[in-house]
């Protein structure tokens, strides 16, 4: 029988008196801007741009490589860039950026020496896209624009010197998102079947019609798509899973459909391939089992993969080239220790560190975080992380149960700031890649269809039962917390399960499957039919997404919520928090509520996140126990 919310706090402010436990990390150190980001090597190699605080707003930073005498070339004052890359032409620099959170995307054309910033794309309520660029073509690019029909991104032509916009593929209805051949011309579109399957159109030239040259069936949707074409337009690679489990990375030729398999794995998807920026062909391609293992493909490279491995012990990720291929912008990434950045020279065969995303974190101790795995209590074998608080205590620790969005997504072996926060703050850290995550071939994604709140939470459950009967988790101070699909699992936790978790903290997470299916951005058109199959369909399946959903069992919560919501969010309405907020206030239990007005899917300004990390330490450690701030 679980305890009292009085007597679990003061049990697990007993268990923190006179542990070994690390420095306090503020949070600002966690939470705050990072100090650079997302670097950019130039198309001439000779310039380096990233992304930095100009005013405690992030924008973006450019200086000759190999010297520290940078300047900012934009000047945002509001929400800050967090996406940047170079045209080809060596003179501007793009970025997206929204408003408020509301992912209507504008491309915006900074130029690097005069500082002048265009908004390309002007357009009230319209969401850009990336298609291409190509260095054949610098001052080219390719974009989709939902700005005829907000349902639909066509695809259009856009020339960076006057700006001028050209249609140059109509949206038939159907088409997610679309792949250009190296003339950037439009030659390929990745199409939704009313099943919940996917089809691979091509076409000869903007000229032609389109053709279908093979589907995916609803099974195989989740793990295979098109990556980009063969120099010669002839083939064009995919991943695939349509005779495998996990998806394989193959080659198929666009006349003959003739397929040639050039990398896979019997367990895990193909990811993160590395293609070589003139001939087009496959260099390298990544596995994400327990952590990031690459497979090198082109003999050319192999080298630079031996030398990247002996710089850092994280995964690593290649980021940014230059023209001439000769500099790689390397990224390293591992969860105890900020992320990391180098430049390698490879005609010199030697490599420069650039700098870490948060190099404050270097003065504390992080926790390490290892994997692990479980039987569910069908028989499924799921994998997860667990990470320890520093201090050498492993054993009847309160416990997060920390569940990733998505909820078609994964956790990595990788850096999380929220992680490392809540270690740091005592707890167990426990992560899991319940059914329905991605990675490990489309039988497991498959087996979370239309099992939310059902073996998808069973398998939260079956960790949570896990870790408790190994030593490591207090079963009386178990809380659960996630963002988005996190957020939903938070939710049914407290209302589904509400004897296994002491408290729940959700951001942005769903309370009605009914209402949330109803209201998503009308550019989700050509998803929904995935989504109806793999959640459900609000008319045929009203009933029975009701019955998944938290705000039909309000009464049973017993346990304290903390809910974060952005005003502006277009995935998961304000709504579908505020629902189960006016349903627990009018059956007067306690909620903790906080909205940002200036907010969407998450939270992007950095003084928002800091609030809410704010109210989520005095909310755990008034529920949970912690050693406080």
């Amino acid at each position: 029988m679980l305890l009292d919310i009085p007597e679990r706090a003061r049990r697990a402010k007993e268990s923190f008196k006179g542990a070994g436990v690390a420095e306090l990390i503020p949070i600002e150190v966690l939470f705050g801007n990072p100090e650079r980001v997302a670097p950019q090597v130039s198309p001439d190699g000779r310039r380096l741009a990233f992304i930095a605080p100009r005013d405690d707003v992030l924008n973006v930073w450019v200086g000759e490589v190999g010297e520290d005498a940078y300047r900012p070339v934009t000047k945002d004052t509001d929400r800050g860039i967090r996406f940047c890359r170079w045209a080809f032409d060596n003179r501007h620099i793009l970025y997206i950026q929204d408003s408020g959170g509301d992912e209507n995307w504008h491309l915006h054309r900074v130029d690097v020496a005069s500082g002048e910033v265009v908004d390309l794309t002007p357009f009230d309520g319209v969401q850009t896209q990336f298609v291409a660029l190509n260095k054949d073509f610098p001052d080219e690019l390719l974009i989709a624009l939902n700005k005829d029909d907000r349902r639909l991104h066509d695809a259009y032509h856009l020339d960076l010197r006057t700006g001028a916009l050209d249609l140059v593929a109509k949206n038939p209805g159907t088409v997610l998102s679309w792949i250009a051949d190296r003339r950037l011309r439009v030659r390929a579109a990745h199409a939704a079947a009313e099943d919940g399957g996917f089809d691979l159109l091509v076409r000869n030239g903007s000229d032609s019609g389109w053709e279908k040259l093979l589907s995916w069936t609803p099974e195989e949707a989740l793990n295979s798509g098109p990556l980009g074409f063969t120099k010669d337009g002839g083939s064009i690679y995919l991943r695939d899973s349509r005779a495998s489990n996990a998806s394989r990375l193959v080659k198929v030729d666009v006349a003959g459909a003739q397929l040639e398999v050039v990398a896979e794995d019997p367990i895990y998807d193909v990811t993160f391939p590395l293609f070589h920026p003139d001939t087009y062909e496959v260099q390298a391609v990544a596995f994400a089992g327990e952590r990031l293992e690459w497979t090198v493909l082109d003999d050319s490279v192999r080298d630079d993969f031996d030398r990247i491995e002996k710089l850092h012990h994280g995964d690593h990720l290649v980021v940014g080239r230059d023209a001439a291929d000769r500099a790689w912008v390397v990224q390293f990434v591992a969860p105890d220790a900020p992320t990391a950045y180098y430049i390698l020279d490879r005609r010199r065969g030697d490599s420069s560190f650039l700098f870490h995303e948060r190099p404050r974190l270097n003065a504390y101790e992080l926790a390490p975080t290892k994997p692990f795995s479980v039987t569910a209590r069908d028989g499924l074998v799921l994998h997860g992380y667990i990470t320890f608080p520093p201090g050498g205590n492993d054993e009847r620790l309160p416990t997060v149960l920390y569940v990733h969005g998505g909820p078609w997504g994964r956790d990595l072996w990788w850096f999380d700031s929220v992680v490392q926060w809540l270690a740091n703050r005592g707890y167990l850290v426990v992560q899991v890649n319940f059914r329905g995550s991605t990675g490990y071939g489309k039988e497991f994604v498959n087996a979370g269809d239309r099992e939310w709140a059902g073996k998808m939470h069973d398998d939260l459950i079956d960790t949570v039962r896990w870790a408790v009967d190994a030593g490591h988790a207090d079963a009386e101070r178990v809380a659960i917390m996630g963002g988005s699909y996190g957020g939903y699992a938070a939710l049914v936790g407290a209302t589904f399960t509400p004897d296994v978790f002491c408290c729940a903290i959700d951001v942005c997470g769903p309370s009605n499957l009914v209402t949330l299916v109803k209201t998503t951005p009308p550019y989700w058109k050509n998803a929904m039919p995935t989504f109806y199959r793999r959640v459900g369909h609000p008319e045929r399946d009203e009933e029975f997404l009701w019955s998944r959903s938290p705000l039909a069992r309000v009464d049973a919560i017993k346990i304290p919520l903390l809910i974060a919501q952005g005003a502006n969010d277009p995935r998961v309405k304000r709504a579908e928090s505020e629902q189960i907020v006016n349903a627990m206030r009018a059956r007067g239990i306690a909620c903790e509520y906080i909205v940002f007005d200036d907010e969407g899917h998450g939270f992007a300004k950095p003084e928002n996140s800091m609030e809410f990390v704010a109210a989520a330490e005095r909310f755990l450690s008034k529920h949970l126990g912690s050693r406080g701030r």
